[in-house]
């Protein structure tokens, strides 16, 4: 529909739009005010406005939002004469090859080449127990050679010691009859010994695996966990790798064994009658052939049960975690009852999903079993007409009883291999993303003294809804910025990026004259002292929490910092002072308490640059004033960023900037704002109003 040109003549940027393959309109982006991707219900369009009129370039269906939003985001930077590269950070939710909708991972299973991928991953993930595997591939070939010798020494004990005429009494057939019974205690000593080993490698590999996911889930970017429900996370770390221990364990270490025994056996069936052979084997490859036709549909039941259980998780999750919520609002019967239709649906999808398998199993086993008449018929019309000895007979039916258990463990291998495949996708997803936020090659170890500068910064959560836009802003050394706006207008989001848990989409972000994004992440991090509104604490002591930025703190540091954070006192009152547990989330301690330590925890790493986020929101004036004063002392020399609803909080601030329509809207102090009568002097109106009417504000 559109695409972007250089004009030859005056060598500027121009648009053309093409309609049904016809040119119907061309811009000179210099002539354009401004240029909009603007989301709406299921769909999109694309605008410039020219001369205080809107002109509409095209529409789009909901799922070319992001590409027209990188595209409009391109076009803006041309029109400004700028020539930074736009990459896109987000992934398709659905494929561009082959339109099918993505299952929760970055690839299409499909396109991607489900098979020959998940046996890589597969591989790689066995590769480092391949001694463990030689092992118990060892003891497989035992257990098979076991398994195929005991039918041939009973054809021996029926044909040359039980057979009529034979001359052998019943003594002679003792030798035979305990070498059978050798060969039996024999394949349960290396059965045993086989499913112990195999247990032992399933939990090796799910040890492995769980603590390679979990670390991946750490290294990557905010922007990654934010797009996954807590559900999916904690699934893939616990159930999906517990299916593939369960797949090692019980399936994939007698796969071997299976694939072995069936091969020797069909062989050795058809040396000794091969029509008999085919006979017994007429149905297997209708059982095979049902198994791998039904294969997809096995997979989407299972993908569809792996959904319902993620659902089923966060649930749980959500509300453990907001139980105090609950029980403040009464809401136990209303959060019991949607928790009890989540697992209603999962379990409507494990039921069917165990009635298929409980009809489609039996029905194959119920054709092979057909197999089995057919051989002892004609096995036994050869027998009686003396071309197969009662021995060879016996033999041939017991071959044919452990093709047919082999290959009724095949057709179930569908249904445990699409369970693995589907663990396997999920836990890919996760291993094979790469983080968006990584030291490059140029990163450097540098020691912050805190000059910051906002350069062209533009950043969105979501592409086609920008945060903030074009952001320019220097900030000294040791200054104090307070960032004030309405809620929504992206302060909290300007932190975030400073912070570097995201990038920006266009522009950076310089901190003592270096790009942000060539300094070391972990370097950079240890520098910086962040206070939060609901700040996280860990279960664990208080001493274990404040000592959580710098982990080699000794004691005596760990308590200076909490007496500069006014928390020294509390924490002696406490049944075990230092060592007194805060329980899950902090909750055994009260709001001002959990804030202390917070202050107390950013002051042990003496960071270059302090991050204040609603410090002392919704607190108590007692501790607000206790927290003020430690904010006092935490704040002296140190390049500061402070958000407040709470104007008031933010008088000594060198310098406010106000965020309003995702711009920097006024930058100047308390005073050079008032002065001003702009947005910040409204907000300063609106809040005295607020506290007590027009007389306080004159007093004010």
């Amino acid at each position: 529909m559109e695409e972007r040109r250089r004009n030859k003549r005056t060598d500027m940027p121009s648009k053309l739009v093409l309609e049904e393959g016809e040119l119907t309109k061309d811009f000179l982006l210099q002539e354009c005010d401004s240029i909009h991707s603007e989301p709406k219900i299921a769909c999109g369009i694309l605008y410039v406005e020219k001369g205080g009129q809107e002109i509409l370039l095209g529409r789009y269906t909901a799922k070319h939002l992001t590409r027209y939003s990188y595209l409009s985001r391109g076009m803006v930077l041309l029109k400004r004469g700028r020539s930074e590269r736009v990459v896109s950070h987000e992934y398709e939710k659905t494929c561009p090859k082959c339109g099918r909708g993505l299952p929760n991972t970055r690839e299409c299973p499909r396109c991607a080449g489900s098979g020959v991928g998940f046996f890589k991953d597969f591989l790689e993930m066995i590769r480092p127990h391949r001694g463990r595997m030689a092992v118990i591939l060892f003891t497989m070939l035992l257990s098979t050679l076991v398994g195929l010798l005991s039918p041939r020494v009973q054809r021996y004990l029926v044909d040359d010691l039980l057979a009529e005429g034979s001359g052998r009494t019943y003594g002679d057939a003792l030798p035979c009859l305990g070498v059978m019974a050798l060969l039996a205690f024999g394949a349960i000593v290396i059965n045993v010994a086989k499913n112990y080993l195999c247990a032992r490698l399933g939990s090796y590999i799910s040890e492995d695996l769980r603590q390679r996911v979990f670390g991946k889930i750490q290294a990557l970017s905010l922007s990654f966990i934010n797009d996954r429900s807590p559900g999916q996370l904690m699934n893939r770390v616990t159930r999906d790798t517990r299916r593939i221990r369960e797949f090692c364990s019980e399936v994939f270490c007698n796969l071997f064994t299976v694939i072995l025994s069936f091969l020797f056996v069909l062989v050795y069936m058809l040396y000794m009658n091969w029509q008999l052979a085919l006979l017994a084997f007429v149905f297997v490859p209708v059982s095979i052939g049902l198994s791998v036709a039904w294969r997809k549909k096995i997979h989407r039941r299972f993908h569809m049960q792996g959904l319902k259980n993620d659902k089923v998780v966060s649930r749980l999750q959500d509300v453990i975690s907001g139980m105090a919520v609950v029980k403040s609002y009464g809401q136990e019967t209303r959060e019991a009852e949607q928790f009890f239709e989540a697992t209603d649906q999962c379990a409507k999808v494990e039921r069917s999903n165990e009635t298929f398998f409980a009809v489609f199993f039996p029905m194959l086993t119920f054709l092979l079993g057909l197999g089995t008449y057919l051989v002892t018929f004609f096995g036994g019309r050869a027998a009686l007409s003396g071309s197969m000895t009662p021995g060879e007979l016996l033999q041939f039916v017991t071959y044919a009883g452990m093709l047919y258990g082999y290959v009724g463990q095949l057709s179930n291998l569908p249904r445990h291999l699409m369970n693995l495949i589907t663990s396997m996708e999920r836990i890919s997803d996760i291993m094979n993303q790469e983080p968006s936020i990584q030291d490059g090659e140029a990163a450097v170890e540098m020691e912050i003294q805190g000059e910051v500068e906002f350069r062209h910064a533009s950043f969105g959560y979501k592409s086609y809804q920008p945060v903030l836009e074009d952001v320019n802003l220097k900030v000294r050394k040791g200054e104090m910025i307070g960032l004030v706006g309405a809620s929504g207008t992206g302060k909290s989001t300007m932190i975030n990026l400073l912070m570097h848990l995201y990038e920006v989409d266009d522009g950076a972000i310089l901190v003592d004259g270096t790009d942000i994004r060539n300094i070391a992440l972990e370097r950079f991090h240890s520098q910086i002292g962040v206070v939060l509104q609901e700040n996280f604490l860990f279960a664990g002591t208080i001493f274990n929490n404040i000592r959580y930025a710098k982990q080699d703190a000794s004691y005596e540091e760990v308590v200076r910092a909490a007496k500069m954070a006014n928390a020294h006192d509390f924490i002696c009152q406490t049944p075990d002072g230092y060592n007194t547990y805060v329980g899950e989330h902090g909750y055994n301690l009260s709001g001002g308490e959990r804030q202390r330590i917070a202050i107390a925890r950013a002051i042990l790493s003496n960071p270059r640059l302090l991050i204040l986020d609603e410090a002392t929101a919704s607190l108590d004036t007692e501790s607000e004033y206790l927290i003020q004063k430690a904010l006092g002392r935490l704040t002296e020399g140190r390049t500061t960023f402070a958000i407040a609803h709470r104007l008031s909080t933010l008088k000594d601030a060198d310098r406010l900037v106000v965020i309003d329509g995702h711009h920097i809207a006024e930058v100047g102090s308390h005073d050079e704002l008032m002065s001003r009568k702009g947005i910040y002097y409204g907000l300063v109106r609106a809040q005295l109003q607020m506290q007590g009417g027009e007389a306080a504000e004159q007093t004010a």
